[in-house]
């Protein structure tokens, strides 16, 4: 796949993650790959001695918890995705304790038929907060809001996460191993032939294209998107950073990779999930005739998606109820209504 992308993700250099220029990579939807920024970890170090060190690093940290794990057969070559009818997977999900899956890993290290095996997105707070604390960004609210960020690991061998996009910023470390990451902007979402919205290979729309072996009879659309792609390959230390809903095909490239991540929106928690609006849409704008879907467009660019107090600046500021700047009580009296006309 790297070989169909020219353009490589811009790379950067600064002293300490509190250096990053977030706002250069959100406002100015610029992904950015930052060499070497964390090399000092402690894990990173572990990793760079051997799989079987940075193992050994994250079981000194392990509390027993039970992660969620996946496992595929060697003739998917690391592929989580769907089988041949689009409505199943092609790998089998369990949660068990991590040395399970440190044990299975371990076990085909060396194969070179291996089994998929990766434990996906565990969070870091509820299973691991001590190899957080060791192996650390330092960053808070100036960077993530008035929210923390979510932060998870990744563990597994040679594995491939279809394309697919999340709600939020991303800071992904690649803390042993080697990660390659082919990034596309979000408009670039019909040239990716995004796949069912359930069920789903993690819980996120995945494309359908096979990077590897893209069927551009079947995807004309992906010639265009490539055009727009951008690679960013990661080794040990290295920190990619980049903004919410852009497509990501993450590759892990060795027998051991440990991946972790930070994800956030600098946005205050009674913010409903776009999602939310969008799934709605779907049931009650799109199947309407066109004009009055145009119609529709003029009105959601009028009050959601034009300035944000353009709407209720006209209007004493008492009567400007969810017109004006939202909080958490109006959120909440707005969900309520909601509510009682969705359940009408």
């Amino acid at each position: 796949m790297a070989a169909l992308v020219a353009r490589r993700t811009l790379e950067a250099t600064v002293a300490t993650p509190a250096e990053i220029p977030f706002d250069a990579v959100l406002a100015g939807q610029t992904p950015m790959l930052f060499k070497g920024l964390v090399r000092d970890w402690p894990l990173v170090q572990a990793g760079l001695q051997s799989g079987q060190a940075a193992r050994d690093h994250i079981r000194a940290h392990d509390q027993g918890g039970r992660v969620v794990g996946y496992s595929g057969e060697s003739s998917i070559n690391g592929r989580f995705f769907y089988d041949d009818s689009c409505t199943a997977m092609n790998f089998k999900a369990e949660r068990a304790p991590l040395e399970t899956f440190l044990q299975r890993l371990e076990a085909v290290e060396d194969s070179n038929d291996a089994p998929s095996v990766y434990v996906g997105s565990a969070d870091l707070d509820a299973y691991f907060p001590s190899l957080k604390a060791a192996n650390d960004l330092g960053l808070g609210g100036e960077v993530f809001g008035p929210e923390p960020p979510m932060a998870g690991i990744w563990i597994g061998n040679r594995t491939v996460a279809a394309a697919h996009w999340d709600m939020s910023n991303n800071i992904a470390v690649c803390a042993a191993g080697r990660r390659r990451f082919t990034l596309f902007p979000p408009d670039q979402v019909a040239n990716l032939y995004p796949g069912p919205l359930e069920p789903t290979p993690g819980g996120q729309v995945v494309s359908l294209v096979d990077f590897e072996n893209p069927d551009f009879d079947r995807h004309p659309g992906f010639r265009e998107a490539l055009e727009s792609a951008q690679v960013a390959e990661m080794e040990p230390g290295d920190v990619l950073v980049y903004p919410a809903l852009w497509w990501h095909q993450v590759e892990a490239l060795e027998p051991f990779n440990v991946l972790m991540n930070y994800w956030w929106n600098a946005t205050p928690a009674f913010i409903d999930t776009p999602m939310t609006t969008l799934l709605h849409g779907l049931l009650s704008l799109r199947d309407r005739p066109d004009f009055e879907k145009q119609g529709w467009k003029a009105l959601f660019d009028y009050y959601v998606f034009g300035p944000a107090e353009r709407a209720g600046s006209h209007l004493p500021e008492a009567a400007r109820g969810p017109l004006g700047p939202m909080d958490d009580l109006k959120a909440r009296r707005l969900r309520a209504y909601l509510l009682d006309r969705l359940n009408r």
